[in-house]
Order: C-alpha cells, then sequence, then structure tokens
C-alpha cells in the first residue's frame, strides 16, 4: 500500500482491520481461512456499513497481496458480496451544539473544532495540519489541506481561525503535535471532540454543520464541494441539510405560480 502511495493512516487502518480478522479467526495460516470463516467473523459484530466495506476492502487486498507472494493460493473475500454505501440524512450540529462547544473547549480542541466547523477539515486532515501549510495571497488567508488519497486543496480561512492559529501555535510545525509521524492521530482527534460534545454528536458532524451553512449561505453546491474536498456533487448533497423553512418556500412557490 505504501508503494501505491497510500496514506499512513489508510495503511494502519487497514493492516489493523486484517489482524483483528486474523486474531478471531485462530487459525494457523492465512490460506485456512475460508469464504465462510470470512462471512462468520463479518456477522459475529454489529459493525455498520461503511465498518464492513472498510474490512472487505482490507481483507481483498491482503489476499491479493497474499497470492502474489505466493502465501495463498486463492482469495476467499473476493466472493463477499458488494455492500452497497449507505445514504444517510445529514446531521449538521445545530448552533446550541457547536457554540456550547467552542464555549467549553480548551484551545488545542476549539482550534480543532474551528478548523472542522469554519472550515470543513475531516479529522484526519485536522491531524496533519502544519504552520508551513498556511497560504497568504490577495483573497486573505487559505490552508493547503493534505486529504483523502493523498489529494490535496486549497481552503480559505475565515479571520477567526486565522487568528486562532496564530494564538495557539508560537512555533512552525504540526499545529497538534503527537506520536504518530510528529502529529497527533485521526482518532485521538475525534475523541477529544467527541468527549467535549453530547451523546450522538461527533467531530465529522461539524462537517455537515459546515456543509449546510456554507450552502445555505451561497447555494453553490459545487463550491461547498471544492470545500469539502468531495470528488462527486452527490457525496457533498448528502452532506447538506435542507431546512423545513426552504422546503415550506418550495411549496409556497409552487402555489404561487398554480394560482397565477
Amino acid at each position: 500500500m505504501r508503494v501505491a502511495g497510500r496514506r499512513e493512516s489508510t495503511v494502519r487502518l487497514r493492516s489493523d482491520l486484517v489482524r483483528s480478522i486474523a486474531r478471531r479467526s485462530r487459525t494457523g495460516h492465512p490460506r485456512d481461512l475460508t469464504l465462510n470463516d470470512i462471512v462468520r467473523l463479518c456477522s459475529e459484530r454489529p459493525w455498520s456499513a461503511e465498518h464492513r466495506r472498510a474490512v472487505r476492502t482490507s481483507l481483498i487486498g491482503f489476499y491479493d497481496w497474499a497470492m502474489k507472494s505466493g502465501i495463498a493460493d486463492e482469495n476467499p473475500a473476493a466472493m463477499l458480496p458488494k455492500i452497497a454505501a449507505p445514504a444517510p440524512a445529514p446531521r449538521p450540529a445545530p448552533d446550541e451544539v457547536w457554540h456550547d462547544l467552542l464555549a467549553a473547549a480548551p484551545p488545542r480542541e476549539r482550534l480543532m473544532a474551528l478548523l472542522a466547523g469554519e472550515a470543513g477539515l475531516r479529522r484526519g486532515e485536522v491531524a496533519v495540519a502544519h504552520s508551513n501549510d498556511l497560504i497568504q495571497d490577495v483573497h486573505g488567508w487559505s490552508l493547503l489541506v493534505r486529504g483523502k488519497g493523498g489529494k490535496q486543496r486549497v481552503v480559505p480561512l475565515t479571520d477567526r481561525l486565522v487568528a486562532e492559529i496564530r494564538s495557539y501555535c508560537k512555533k512552525a510545525g504540526y499545529l497538534f503535535p503527537g506520536q504518530i509521524d510528529g502529529h497527533i492521530s485521526p482518532k485521538q482527534v475525534g475523541t477529544v471532540i467527541s468527549r467535549l460534545m453530547p451523546p450522538g454528536w461527533t467531530m465529522h458532524k461539524l462537517r455537515h454543520r459546515f456543509a449546510t451553512r456554507g450552502y445555505a449561505g451561497t447555494g453553490n453546491l459545487r463550491a461547498v464541494q471544492e470545500a469539502l474536498g468531495h470528488a462527486s456533487v452527490a457525496t457533498t448533497q448528502r452532506y447538506t441539510a435542507v431546512s423545513a423553512r426552504d422546503i415550506r418556500a418550495v411549496a409556497e412557490a409552487a402555489a404561487r405560480k398554480v394560482a397565477s
């Protein structure tokens, strides 16, 4: 995976998933694991569809490598059924949750939250944010964001967010130092923010908030897509909640059209 240019976080995640299956299987060798074994192991846990998709992808990739390396004779995971991506309704963090979070968060966690809620960063992107990624041009300050699959994008920063970064970061380097190649882990970023929010709310819902408010303020879904770093505008649509007021406005507009 490293040769293919996968991010280190992706390498660790897929390796951990394969190791987890191996430990639970209690087989002595990868070639001893059958399709029925894998199905049983994947059915024993109440995993989300997203997690099951990640396990499937990880196992298929592992066995592809094992076959090429002569460790396994076949790829039992290749027969696993494809798992459709769910399309959950967007659930942006409401104003009360957002403002309470900012009021209660220590400086480090406050900056993490602002990067998600005011710049739309994923937790993995927050984890690797670096002082060298700050960019200034005629339009103001922006941040070079290092996203999924090694993709990069430039995200504009609000004046408040720039001030928060300058106030918190007194020296060059990762904004949030840690033990993972010098920076904090994405998992830890998500954990510390979730602990400051009410049950049921996560850091990812701050990204939903960014998308929803950004679209409501501009009406430009393509711009929101670029800011979030989505490959497909369909993905962005799943992040943007439509308010009851806007839906009612559609009905009222339709009624006026008929009446005329």
